[in-house]
């Protein structure tokens, strides 16, 4: 009873730490922007000054429609610093016309079907003993893990992003802000 009892209190510290570190006494700021619960992904994220290379890549992938639908979406958002880390010249030839499609596929790899927030995702990492598989729209997985009170997400490559800023609700789901590309 009281192994229990401990796991549910760390479940539940891990569950505040999480949330504090994102601000979630209030949805939090992201790039210097206040992200409003009554908006939808795309509206909130061109606000970000954090994230205009996301923002660029939705555009030119075409996938604006598709995150300001009613969802719900849990998207893993790069920030522009994620883009810049990747070998030079991968943006621009992602966002080059003929590549619409290794665009769309990068992009789809970072969101997946439901609101997983970061209570969710713990839930997920706990019921898989310590990991938790996420299919992503693009139809890959990712997999979820926790170190102490952070969450990370790492691709089919190994590649690991940290969740920096969890928790932040939109009208069609959360977002949670991470430090690397992931790559299907």
């Amino acid at each position: 009873m009281k192994s229990k009892l401990l796991v549910a209190a760390l479940a539940a510290t891990l569950v505040v730490g999480i949330a504090n570190a994102g601000g979630m006494a209030k949805n939090p700021m992201v790039g210097g922007a206040a992200m409003l619960p009554t908006k939808d992904i795309v509206d909130n994220a061109v606000n970000s000054k954090d994230h205009t290379t996301l923002v660029a890549a939705v555009k030119a992938a075409g996938l604006v429609d598709t995150l300001k639908s009613p969802g719900p979406f849990t998207v893993f958002a790069p920030t522009n610093a994620a883009f810049a880390a990747l070998p030079a010249g991968t943006v621009d030839t992602l966002l080059k016309p003929e590549n619409k499609g290794k665009l769309t596929a990068v992009l789809t790899y970072h969101v997946v079907s439901g609101r997983l927030d970061g209570k969710a995702l713990i839930a997920k990492i706990e019921a898989g003993k310590g990991k938790s598989q996420l299919t992503t729209v693009q139809g890959a997985t990712l997999t979820a893990k926790r170190k102490g009170d952070a969450i990370m997400v790492t691709d089919t490559k190994g590649n690991t992003a940290n969740v920096s800023i969890a928790n932040v609700y939109q009208k069609n789901g959360v977002i949670h802000v991470i430090d690397k590309v992931l790559m299907p």
